[in-house]
């Protein structure tokens, strides 16, 4: 059995225990129990519940969830190999902060991993899929005019994730994951900046319309320049002195 960390726990964890947060474990039926804690964990870090650098307590965590240490351990592992905390030997679990010179190249790669999502799709979407894109963006559209940043969030999140599924590339899948995984407190704090959530709205339906009208080119140029925007975002909520422009791959000329 491992060691006891005796450091204390991050507040937003002691506190939920503190609350009988025992009741978030359920389904337990139909789930895994380490997937089951897995997620919970996960959905407190996105939803910065537990910040860049928290220190994770395995022993608080197991008596906040209601389980033993085994599956708070095979979580962490988990949640190491998507990007979202790092195990330290001999200090712990921390979640990972990531500095704004390395999210950069994140958005860099991802700019160029979405240009091929959109281009991909602008061939291939049906009329179910695009109906289905243009109600995700509804929903996004809702949201901005609420200004309810946390709802954008997740619907912004929820539609990128599935237009990259459509794409039909389950290794790419599993590579943005990641990389979004990596960036989700860089990307919440841009939304939240004011203004910032119909700007963001407009763009999303100027994708959806390229998909629709069938256009690789358009709806890659799209996509890519949606990310180029969002790491713009990024640098002025972190402070930061504007991005060096990003390079998109020269357009290949039809055969």
């Amino acid at each position: 059995m491992a060691a006891v960390d005796p450091a204390p726990a991050h507040p937003a964890v002691t506190a939920k225990a503190a609350a009988g947060g025992a009741d978030k474990i359920a389904l337990l039926q139909s789930n895994s129990l380490p997937t089951l804690v897995r997620q919970e964990i996960e959905r407190m870090i996105v939803a910065g519940e537990l910040p860049g650098g928290s220190k994770l307590n395995e022993v608080a965590v197991a008596a906040m969830l209601g389980v033993s240490r085994g599956p708070v351990r095979e979580a962490f592992r988990a949640l190491e190999m998507s990007g979202l905390v790092r195990l330290e030997k001999n200090r712990g679990v921390f979640v990972r902060r990531v500095p704004v010179e390395e999210a950069d190249e994140i958005y860099e790669l991802r700019a160029v991993l979405d240009e091929f999502v959109g281009r991909q799709l602008a061939r291939r979407a049906t009329p179910e899929t695009v109906r289905e894109l243009r109600a995700r963006v509804e929903a996004m559209e809702d949201a901005a005019s609420r200004a309810d940043v946390g709802a954008y969030y997740r619907a912004n999140l929820e539609f990128h994730d599935r237009l990259v599924e459509l794409a039909g590339n389950t290794k790419l899948l599993l590579l943005y994951r990641r990389l979004v995984n990596e960036l989700h407190l860089f990307r919440h704090a841009s939304l939240a900046q004011a203004g910032t959530l119909p700007v963001s709205a407009r763009e999303h339906r100027a994708i959806v319309e390229r998909i629709a009208a069938g256009r690789p080119a358009g709806a890659g140029r799209a996509m890519h320049d949606h990310v180029v925007a969002s790491r713009e975002r990024m640098h002025r909520a972190e402070g930061h002195p504007p991005a060096a422009p990003a390079r998109r791959p020269p357009s290949r000329k039809p055969r």
